[in-house]
């Protein structure tokens, strides 16, 4: 009976039914996702986030795996944005929510480390709790839904407009700005280029708050002191194809995945975003935004109920040709040690051709680029989207990279 009522409704949007409401099709759409067909028992090893599987003998590790990652999903009845815009992002937030799950992820690896797993019946971390806290749909968290849509409007996206990967990344890297607790550098590269020598000057800024004990230090500064490597994510806006990916790029884009220092993709399919977290064969493993859940309300000090973030169905998959070509690559690097590692990777795995390279990694910043610039906290008393201008209009070109096929 319920499959029946899922095709009428997708019957009637095809034919014309125009105002249908996006909430009631997603209803009957994240039902129908349970039927999906479980992990194939196949021989190809699954990859997600740098960690390997097979399906026949680690399955439940497997699971348990993709269940641990943080799952942000459209929300509903939380506090209007801006204090009179929209109180669900549902039809508009999907690569928002996706932003999120990736830099959730980088969190999680900085605190608690790539072999933390969720389990609903233990008691978790502090530092778990407060990651989550982070993301909570209310105005004085610093990665909620209403600071990414705010923060938005200076990349020239207003409240409520469907973003890209390379929008996303840029709105993440300005409210890292803010977040005082994670000290993290959040690097985009421009123009496929990543450069090391920018990185290593972004890191290794001396931090506002105390050391983190256990954590690398790098060189001494220009006052004799020594400066600490901030933790690294790494964002990689591509777009890998004109219409569709480019199956030159589909070996090297799967080696990603394989990289200990994976932080999983942001990409999907025209004005659908997915959460990209890994690979079986040729078929990429992803997580949903598109579900829409009640908003989580939380006293401040008290523990999140944390049942509805963390996704327990089986993971979803879609062929990699299936791929818009504009995506976003994520990558965590804790120390300087793992950068260096992950640099080695690149030149090992990725840059192996020169005419196939989906982005290049060069040791110097070129000299026909304007001088680097690390991004420092503006002099503002707020977490404050709503009161910052975008100082950069970072390289008009970029644009191309937002650019997703109808």
């Amino acid at each position: 009976m319920f499959v029946d009522i899922y095709h009428v409704l997708l019957t009637c949007t095809m034919v014309g039914f125009k105002y249908l409401e996006v909430p009631i099709l997603a209803k009957y759409e994240n039902q129908f996702s349970e039927y999906l067909e479980d992990l194939p028992e196949a021989d190809e090893p699954v990859w997600i986030l740098g960690e390997c599987y097979h399906v026949k003998t680690r399955k439940s590790e497997l699971l348990s795996d993709v269940r641990s990652r943080l799952w942000f999903t459209y929300r509903k009845k939380f506090s209007p944005i801006g204090g009179t815009g929209p109180s669900s992002d549902a039809g508009w937030g999907c690569m928002l929510r996706c932003g999120q799950m990736i830099l959730a992820q980088a969190l999680v690896c900085r605190h608690l480390g790539r072999e933390w797993r969720w389990d609903p019946e233990e008691h978790q971390p502090k530092e778990y709790q407060r990651i989550l806290s982070c993301f909570l749909d209310k105005k004085d968290s610093c990665y909620s839904i209403h600071q990414m849509a705010q923060m938005g409007v200076g990349e020239g996206k207003s409240v409520g407009e469907w973003y890209g990967p390379n929008t996303v990344a840029q709105v993440l890297k300005k409210l890292a700005l803010f977040d005082d607790w994670n000290t993290l550098a959040v690097y985009v590269s421009m123009d496929n280029t990543v450069v090391i020598e920018d990185i290593k000057t972004q890191c290794q800024q001396p931090r506002a708050g105390p050391c983190v004990r256990g954590e690398a230090s790098g060189p001494s500064g220009s006052e004799g002191r020594p400066l600490d490597w901030r933790p690294l994510l790494l964002v990689i806006p591509l777009r890998m194809g004109i219409n569709s990916i480019n199956p030159v790029y589909i070996q090297a884009f799967k080696e990603c995945f394989k990289m200990p220092q994976s932080c999983g993709v942001l990409g999907g399919k025209p004005n659908l975003a997915y959460y990209f977290i890994g690979f079986i064969d040729d078929e990429l493993i992803y997580l949903d935004p598109h579900t829409t859940q009640q908003a989580v309300d939380c006293e401040s000090g008290s523990a999140v109920d944390d049942q509805s973030y963390h996704c327990q169905r089986t993971p979803h998959r879609m062929k990699i040709t299936s791929l818009d070509p504009s995506v976003a690559l994520g990558f965590f690097c804790k120390s300087e040690e793992d950068f260096d590692s992950w640099c080695d990777l690149v030149q090992q795995e990725l840059l192996k051709n020169r005419n196939l390279r989906m982005f290049e990694l060069v040791e110097k910043h070129p000299s026909h680029w304007p001088p680097f610039v690390p991004p420092t906290k503006p002099d503002v008393q707020t977490t404050g989207a709503e009161f910052i201008e975008s100082p950069d209009k970072l390289f008009e070109s970029e644009e191309e990279f937002e650019i997703l096929n109808v």
